[in-house]
């Protein structure tokens, strides 16, 4: 893989990093805990407690890619970079450029 690529796949995943960071601040400026004393009905703090633990799975998922793109980033410097980890073959440019923490070829990932 040439610098060039490298280069291109290290800016999307800086962009990507960006994207989450702010994503994550959102999500958990959201996900405050429900006041259970709130003057609210039963069903809405049902659906207040139903919302906080889909916010709080996004982060969790969210934080999990952000640790993935920052090892990428670590990592795209290896000369193993962009391969399958089962195939060996080098993984589609554009598969690496939308998800650059992906270790698996779009066939071996299927």
């Amino acid at each position: 893989m040439d610098e060039h690529i490298k280069d291109a796949i290290r800016q999307a995943v800086k962009e990507q990093i960006v994207d989450l960071e702010q994503g994550l601040s959102d999500l958990e400026e959201r996900s405050e805990t429900v006041d259970l004393d709130q003057p609210i009905g039963r069903l809405s703090r049902i659906d207040s407690l139903t919302n906080q633990g889909i916010l709080l799975s996004g982060i969790s998922k969210s934080k999990a890619r952000l640790t993935a793109l920052q090892r990428t980033l670590q990592d795209i410097d290896d000369p193993e970079f962009g391969h399958c980890l089962e195939c060996g073959e080098e993984i589609n440019i554009k598969r690496l450029i939308a998800l650059p923490e992906s270790k698996l070829c779009i066939s071996c990932a299927q």
